[in-house]
């Protein structure tokens, strides 16, 4: 089904993704790193909800709705390194950095902090080219609110 978005997202020099297929894709990795742990519960889901609301403008229907599209390609995406290395390509620096708050209010939403999780966010941030700094900035920016 997603066959030809994981192609041109993991092409050799990818264009710049439209808004439609970078919040498909945005969403695909907060559903990776919520199954991370191998507990993908409702907290979760309904954290990436709501996540996908506000930060897009969806209603909750629709962003339902795009999180069971994202599930689908998570399933199909590539591994994690692939998969991240090529919306870093396509994501501005941003967007990124709040995908990384983003991927934390995903973690923290069932209440456990898995070490699994943390490594994977290390990796993820890495791979998203994000700075340490910017990392724990957005990691300390979810833990207040």
């Amino acid at each position: 089904m997603f066959a030809d978005f994981i192609k041109r997202l993991t092409a050799t020099d990818p264009a710049p993704l439209p808004d439609a297929d970078a919040r498909l894709a945005l969403t695909a990795l907060l559903v990776r790193v919520a199954r991370t742990d191998g507990d993908y519960d409702e907290s979760e889901k309904t954290r990436i909800d709501r996540i996908a609301a506000s930060r897009y403008g969806l209603s909750p229907f629709e962003a339902s709705k795009l999180r069971g599209e994202a599930e689908t390609l998570e399933a199909e995406a590539p591994d994690t390194v692939r998969f991240t290395s090529a919306i870093k390509d396509a994501v501005p620096y941003e967007e990124r950095i709040a995908v990384i708050e983003a991927l934390w209010e995903v973690v923290l939403a069932d209440g456990v902090r898995e070490a699994e999780e943390d490594a994977l966010l290390r990796l993820v941030s890495k791979l998203l080219g994000i700075n340490d700094r910017d990392s724990a900035l957005a990691r300390q920016r979810v833990d207040k609110a």
